[in-house]
């Protein structure tokens, strides 16, 4: 269909000598309604796409490359705008070309039989049915001298970059810059390429690469220079980033000093850049260029199981409290809302965190805690003070250590009739090591968190100590990574105290959204004596496969497993297990979840368990 331009037709509408006809209006009339209804949908009805002697794989680079297929795809209806498209997709395939080795290739573009390039741009085509896209690779071009210099002492250049490989553009930029990054790494921060003769020899076939480089002197970090902050103070801001003023460049401590801003959650926007010039002494300034975030966040939370009914919780966060990048959260929680067993749950929590204390990879934390727990075997009051100190020692290796104490008043027994208060003094020690790609909803990596808290009893309390170990790991399958499949397992002792001089809140159960999905929340645990508890030792397994149906659907089935036992794996146990499926729907802040379990093992569960809530389950 060639386009039909109004602004082209000559149309006269009006009276002749004679005086106008019947007949001379309407065909004036449907003249003009068939130009209003002629539709120019499209530039060009055809893209003749081909590429002879190219394998599927350059072939499909070429494709996606393509600036005019991309214009087909968008439906662009302007012949002028096409025709311009055409003549850049020269540049544009070619390069695709040198990326992938062939250095003499045969690239012809036709507009309606005429080559795009002799087209004058004076004298556009305004209107265009067919474009012929012919591509010829020619023949592969290997590396004849490959050679990057002087470089930095422990410098592997890529494997690809050497005499009689494949000689793709792609290897050198990937070579020059392994050897910059070496320099770098070795305290040259303007390290440079100086000049490059890149040469192809057609009758040869061969490529010649030669880049000079030119490392520069090794220089020493100058001082940090904030900018854009209003409230945080400079002085905070450069505590914070621990950049080491007067020791030798690193870019890895330029990147750790933009996360450490990053994480205090202070500032919106955070770019780390380097000067353009070195100071008189060589040393070298760096820019903070920063934007911080609101002062405020509000955030509400839901979840929901058939058993232990609905959760509502709520927080207030103030980020820069003292303008300082330090933090307050107040969080509240009301639980237990139209649940089977127990009744209503409360939590009020409070903490405090200060960044940059001692090092600028400690963080001060501060925290607070009232609840009160109705359970179907107890009922407890309870508060707990702790101050501690966190470290990250590397990306993925955080650890804490703190000072607490905690009360408990709990009842509990056949008829409820029996009470105990509980005063301890805790030294809670916790080591994370997170290498998940998300932690929302993550599909590589694993994760592993052990958490020790001694204990020592004041009052009604035995001395002893509480451990937890929870491990993690997740594996995509699939070229796509459309199917990825998670594991966990948990485990946990209490051991130097006995059952009944142990508070309620370090005893274990098992059954609920944390441990075994299918089972009713918190249903397995011991009655010894026909007194119901938790225990003292607990295991835990996990097993879910997760399915991506499209890119918001997603589709997920579990098995899991638990364990209780009276004494720490001794005494009375039992285990008991449950399945299910879900359905994963993807948000801004992780996905939406809803997991239906079944009891297949076990006396503590009767019937289908509904879970709702934000994130995976693990």
């Amino acid at each position: 269909m060639r386009l039909f331009s109004a602004s082209a037709a000559q149309i006269r509408v009006g009276r002749s000598k004679r005086g106008s006809t019947p007949c001379g209006i309407l065909a004036a009339a449907i003249c003009i309604l068939t130009i209003l209804s002629t539709s120019p949908a499209k530039a060009f009805d055809n893209l003749r796409f081909v590429a002879p002697g190219a394998d599927a794989a350059l072939l499909s680079a070429l494709e996606r490359a393509s600036l005019l297929r991309t214009a087909k795809t968008e439906d662009l209806v302007d012949p002028f705008e096409v025709y311009t498209i055409a003549r850049a997709e020269y540049g544009q395939l070619i390069g695709s070309f040198y990326e992938a080795g062939y250095f003499a290739p045969n690239i012809s573009i036709r507009i309606d039989g005429i080559e795009a390039a002799d087209i004058s741009p004076l004298s556009p085509p305004t209107v265009i049915d067919t474009i012929e896209v012919t591509l010829n690779p020619g023949p592969p071009f290997v590396f004849g001298r490959a050679e990057i210099g002087p470089l930095a002492a422990g410098t592997v250049l890529p494997p690809a970059f050497r005499s009689g490989q494949s000689a793709r553009s792609v290897v050198i930029r990937e070579a020059v810059g392994v050897a910059l990054d070496q320099w770098r790494d070795q305290g040259h921060a303007k390290a440079q390429a100086a000049d490059q003769q890149i040469n192809a020899r057609h009758a040869e076939q061969v490529l010649d690469a030669t880049i000079d480089l030119e490392p520069g002197p090794r220089v020493a970090f100058g001082t940090l220079r904030p900018e854009g902050q209003l409230r945080t103070r400079p002085e905070r801001i450069t505590e914070i980033a621990g950049l080491p003023t007067g020791q030798v460049f690193s870019p890895q401590e330029v990147r750790r000093a933009a996360e450490r801003l990053r994480e205090t959650g202070a500032f919106a926007s955070v770019s780390l850049r380097e000067q353009d010039a070195l100071n008189p002494d060589g040393t070298l300034d760096i820019d903070a260029a920063l934007v911080e975030a609101p002062l405020r966040r509000i955030g509400l939370g839901v979840e929901f199981d058939t058993e232990s009914g609905g959760k509502l919780s709520g927080f207030w966060l103030h980020r820069n409290l003292f303008g300082g990048a330090e933090r307050l959260r107040i969080e509240g929680l009301l639980g237990g809302l139209a649940a089977r067993q127990g009744g209503r749950d409360y939590r009020l929590r409070l903490d405090f965190a200060r960044p940059a204390m001692i090092t600028p990879d400690t963080t001060l934390t501060i925290g607070a805690l009232v609840e009160s727990e109705n359970e179907r075997d107890f009922t407890a009051r309870r508060a707990r003070a702790e101050i501690g100190l966190s470290h990250r020692f590397s990306d993925i290796l955080t650890g804490t250590l703190g000072f607490g104490l905690m009360a408990e008043r709990a009842v509990f027994g056949p008829a409820r009739n029996l009470r105990q208060d509980y005063r301890l003094l805790l030294l809670p020690l916790s080591l994370t090591r997170d290498s998940r790609d998300n932690s929302r909803s993550a599909t590589a990596g694993t994760y592993a968190k052990i958490e020790v808290t001694p204990f020592f009893g004041l009052r009604g309390a035995d001395s002893g100590a509480r451990a937890a170990l929870d491990l993690r790991a997740y594996q995509a399958l699939g070229q796509e990574e459309r199917l990825v499949l998670a594991a966990r397992a948990q485990m946990g002792v209490v051991v130097g105290a006995a059952l009944n001089r142990t508070p309620r809140d370090f005893l274990f159960y098992s059954g609920g959204g944390g441990s075994v999905r299918g089972q009713p929340f918190r249903s397995l645990g011991v009655a010894p004596g026909g007194v119901a508890s938790g225990g003292q030792g607990f295991a835990a397994l996990a097993i879910e496969a997760r399915g991506r149906v499209t890119e918001k659907l997603g589709l997920a089935a579990f098995v899991d497993t638990g364990y209780v036992s009276e004494g720490p794996f001794t005494g009375t146990s039992d285990w008991h297990a449950g399945a299910g499926l879900g359905l994963r729907y993807d948000t801004q802040i992780g996905p939406l979840r809803l997991d239906i379990g079944l009891p297949v093992h076990g006396k503590t569960g009767k019937g289908a368990q509904l879970y709702l809530g934000i994130g995976q389950a693990f």
